[in-house]
This record gives structure tokens, sequence and C-alpha cells, in this order.
């Protein structure tokens, strides 16, 4: 079986290269590519590949983002990220969003081509250094809404507790503005659209 990837990178070095060592491999082929985010949801879409190759910092639509949607519009696509981000925030996000797998740039090319086998055949995989990160905070307390920083979590603890904006940034020592930022970047993550939505959504995830 040949498995069909499509490469999602902003950068043509990267994208050219992992190209070019796919195209090398018996048993892949590279169905297509994409530069920006919305290109690379309309590439998983349109071209339907098993394994799509996502980087996380991308133009017009970050990875993550990307990856919600194709999960949503191409479940079938099986999402790998490969980036340079190896913090928890980004891991988590990711897998949350449906990424089946994440990779660092750093790693072989061998191990890049093992993972995207992998979850093309339905496994998830991570590499060495993400796996110990993944199964370290699967193993630790559970953390309400891990999507969010701890900076957003605290926004919204207040936020539930019916606080104002400007009672909320004199609470953590910031500017309303920096208040509003933050709410604004909660309501993304959690997919709501007001403060009263963002509160029972807080509240059932036990926050």
């Amino acid at each position: 079986m040949t498995v069909r990837v499509v490469i999602a990178d902003d950068h043509p070095v990267v994208r050219d290269g992992l190209s070019a060592l796919l195209g090398s491999r018996a048993g892949i082929t590279v169905v297509g590519t994409a530069s920006g985010g919305r290109e690379a949801v309309r590439a998983a879409v349109v071209e339907k590949p098993d394994v799509l190759v996502l980087d996380l910092q991308m133009p017009d639509l970050d990875g993550v983002s990307a990856a919600r949607e194709i999960t949503r519009a191409a479940p079938d696509v099986a999402v790998l990220v490969l980036t340079m981000f190896d913090d928890d925030d980004s891991v988590f996000a990711a897998v949350r969003a449906g990424a089946r797998g994440y990779v660092l740039k750093g790693a072989g090319q061998d191990e890049i081509v093992r993972a995207i086998e992998a979850v093309a055949a339905g496994e998830a995989i991570f590499g060495p250094g993400v796996a110990r990160r993944v199964l370290g905070l699967a193993a630790g307390p559970s953390v309400p809404l891990p999507e969010l920083t701890p900076r957003e979590r605290d926004v919204l603890q207040a936020l539930t507790e019916g606080l104002t904006t400007t009672a909320i940034g004199t609470r953590l020592g910031l500017a309303p503005k920096t208040v509003t930022n933050h709410l604004s970047a909660v309501f993304a993550k959690l997919q709501v659209q007001s403060r009263a939505e963002a509160v029972d959504r807080a509240r059932r995830a036990g926050l």
C-alpha cells in the first residue's frame, strides 16, 4: 500500500527537502504541498491524503487551528505535526486538536518516515523527547482545560467569580487591555462567543 502525503510548511526549503526525502522512499507518494494553514485544510479535503505533515507556525491559520479544521472536515486524514516547538502547551494543543503524531524537526530522516507510516496505520506516535513529556503530563495531576496557559486559566477563574475586566486586572496585576487579550485567547481556544459561555465551560471542566 502506498501512503499518500501532503506536506504543509511555510518554509520552501523544508517543503522541498521533505518532498525529496519522501519521494525517494518506496511506498510513499507526495500528492501535494501547502505553504499556509488554510491551504493545508484545502489540500486535506481535496487531495484526501493518508497523512498530512503539518508545521505549527503557519501564516493565515496556525497549525493547531488547521489540525482542528482538518480533523473536522477530513477525519480520515492523519495529521502528523512536524515542528520546532516542544513546549507542553504546543504539544497538548496539537493533540487536543486531533494530531495523531508529534515529531520535532531535529528528528532523523528515518524517524520522520517511521512516524508517517505509523500514523497512516492508525497509530499515535511522538518523538522521544515529546513522548516523555506527554507521558509525564498524563501521569501528573489532571489540569482542567489544559489547552489554556496558566495565566489564561487564572483570568478564566476570576471570570467565574463574576469579576469585571478591571477587577481581574487588579487581582492579577494586569492592564485591562492585557486581560481583554487573554479573554479573547480563552474564547478562541474554548470556541465560545461570550463570557457566560466561557464560565459555563469552566464550571463543567471543574475550574
